[in-house]
């Protein structure tokens, strides 16, 4: 089973970061990133919050249980999500109606459209 680390280490790979950049994208210091990923220290609450907000596509689900998996998100187009995988929409929709528009609502009053 994948760990924080392996998680954090997936992140970057994906997002085609080195420690530094991730770093600076997220607001901390380089060497805080290097001892997380070197196992020396475990993440605070401050940097898994840093890390879920600069990173749409990361749920903290995924990020501290490894629930589900990472998302991929481009041009805010959803390419994969285990909530709408399980959705069976064809059964909601005419066939001839289409999507047009997505929407989350969070519990913190934040809220995320997708347009198709």
């Amino acid at each position: 089973m994948k760990n924080f680390t392996d998680r954090l280490k997936e992140i970057l790979e994906k997002e085609d970061l080195t420690a530094s950049k991730f770093a600076e994208k997220i607001g901390i210091q380089r060497s805080s990133v290097s001892h997380i990923l070197s196992g020396r220290n475990k993440p605070s609450l401050d940097f898994v919050i840093k890390v879920n907000n600069a990173f749409d596509n990361v749920s903290l689900n995924w990020l501290i249980k490894g629930i589900d998996t990472i998302k991929t998100v481009d041009d805010g187009k959803i390419k994969h999500s285990p909530i709408l995988s399980e959705l069976d929409i064809k059964k909601n929709l005419d066939e001839d109606k289409n999507v047009k528009e997505i929407g989350f609502f969070y519990t913190d009053g934040s809220f995320k459209i997708f347009k198709n």
